[in-house]
């Protein structure tokens, strides 16, 4: 059963992989056997990275500096991938942003446009312009880390919220635009404690937490399971999915 979750062989593209989710994902994908492409803002952590995980991995680990929210650096970003390893078997759309505001009314369109950009539009891009290679090749899993935001939106993460919630729909609707050789799911994320956190109340948090199922914050290593088994062979008949990994949030 074990060869069911084997990634030997195939690549993995991971956007917003330098960190938190993205980099437990990373692990786990190299861990099982892929090669991984490491993707986000800053260039300089993701070679880094790329170059630990090649030397303790014996993985091929590339680190690209990508802004997913930049339209135009999509392709060009995509055709560089598959130059340097022939193909892509997994993508992961893990890059996100969530910017604080100060009530709905202070919501600019600025930064409307910016949280669309960055957790819709590049998502939609990337999954377009990859899913349709994986399609006329070999196959593949893309996977879109979206939010239990989306069902359960709050006041202050409305735009994030409805971003999300789009990034649902598209889930489904590449499922069926890419099938049957190319899956497309999405992690649906609760809160997890990653970098991110540090800035947070944590009394506050503690006491919203209570009424989770699980009584706490998931860890960046539980998001791992789903992505693996959505990664590999033993997720062959899941498509158009939405997976709830959020502790138990009601």
């Amino acid at each position: 059963m074990t060869d069911l979750f084997d990634l030997r062989g195939r690549v993995a593209v991971v956007t917003g992989g330098s960190r938190g989710l993205g980099r437990a994902m990373v692990e786990a994908f190299a861990a099982a056997g892929a090669d991984v492409v490491i993707a986000s803002r800053d260039e300089a952590a993701c070679a880094a990275y790329a170059a630990d995980v090649a030397e303790r991995t014996g993985r091929r680990a590339l680190g690209v500096g990508l802004h997913v929210g930049r339209w135009d650096e999509l392709e060009p970003f995509v055709d560089r991938v598959y130059d340097a390893f022939g193909h892509v078997d997994v993508l992961v759309n893990n890059a996100g942003m969530s910017p604080l505001y100060d009530g709905v009314e202070n919501v600019t369109e600025a930064l409307m446009d910016k949280v669309l950009d960055v957790n819709l539009k590049g998502p939609f891009r990337l999954t377009a312009l990859v899913g349709t290679r994986m399609a006329a090749g070999r196959g593949g899993s893309v996977i879109n880390i979206s939010s239990a935001a989306a069902t359960r939106p709050r006041p202050g993460l409305l735009p994030y919220a409805a971003a999300k919630a789009a990034l649902n729909a598209l889930t489904v609707g590449f499922a069926h635009a890419f099938g049957p050789t190319v899956r497309v799911n999405a992690i649906v994320a609760g809160t997890f404690l990653t970098d991110i956190s540090r800035s947070w109340d944590m009394d506050a948090f503690a006491r919203r937490a209570e009424t989770f199922a699980a009584r706490r914050g998931g860890e960046p290593h539980e998001i791992v399971g789903a992505a693996l088994y959505l990664a590999s062979d033993a997720a062959s008949y899941t498509t158009g999915a939405l997976l709830a990994v959020d502790g138990g949030q009601p």
